[in-house]
């Protein structure tokens, strides 16, 4: 089986939020707007919401690793 990961590389996020707002159930914010999550094992259901906060980052903070 197939797995996805996401892993955010803090010193890239500058707090534009997009990933969160975009797919909560996937990213979090931290006390100052920054992305909380740092690696997930994403469970199938919720793969393309990981992609779409990963997308829609303007930093390319976010990376998408194809298990």
């Amino acid at each position: 089986m197939r797995a996805v990961k996401i892993e955010v590389d803090f010193d890239a996020c500058t707090g534009h939020g997009r990933c969160y707002t975009l797919a909560p159930t996937v990213y979090d914010a931290d006390d100052e707007g920054y992305c909380a999550t740092r690696s997930l094992d994403v469970p199938p259901e919720l793969e393309e919401a990981a992609r779409l906060g990963a997308r829609n980052c303007p930093e390319h903070a976010i990376t998408v690793i194809e298990g």
